[in-house]
């Protein structure tokens, strides 16, 4: 549970652990998908991926939450690493394109805009993840609007 909920560590790099993550999560699914799935398949395969991260860092969260004994612990990233995966779907595999969505992700994030602060007083992983997933919306929502209106 430790080893998914902090990324293989990531999570104790400083300062921010949370960007690292997100930066890891961008850069690796840039080369993933540039080298090894189909143009055509990219949103599936990213799609996947975020799912099997969820369903992984619901629980891994939950149990390092309980053993650390601190609520939502600042070590814990693989929320970072769903939202980050969920901004990044169907996406064109452009370098601009991946900038802006790491960024969005990390405003979002930080900022919690509505409700997404709501969400993250729930309970354990949920609370922990659900945040970050609807940050990965928001950022994904926009960056579809500028890649849709060839801003990017």
């Amino acid at each position: 549970a430790w080893a998914v909920a902090t990324l293989g560590g990531v999570g104790f790099w400083r300062p921010g652990s949370g960007t690292w993550a997100s930066a890891i999560t961008a850069v690796v699914w840039w080369a993933f998908a540039h080298y090894l799935v189909p143009v055509n398949a990219q949103w599936i395969v990213a799609t996947a991926i975020a799912w099997v991260i969820i369903i992984f860092g619901i629980p891994a969260s939950t149990v390092v939450e309980r053993e650390s004994g601190r609520r939502d612990p600042g070590h814990v990233v693989i929320d970072e690493v769903a939202g980050q995966m969920i901004a990044l779907i169907a996406l064109p595999l452009r370098w601009q394109v991946l900038i802006v969505s790491f960024i969005l992700f990390r405003l979002f994030d930080v900022l919690k805009p509505p409700p997404l602060r709501r969400l993250e007083k729930m309970e354990g992983g949920a609370g922990i993840m659900l945040d970050d997933l609807g940050a990965g919306a928001y950022a994904l929502i926009i960056v579809q609007l500028l890649v849709h209106y060839r801003v990017l």
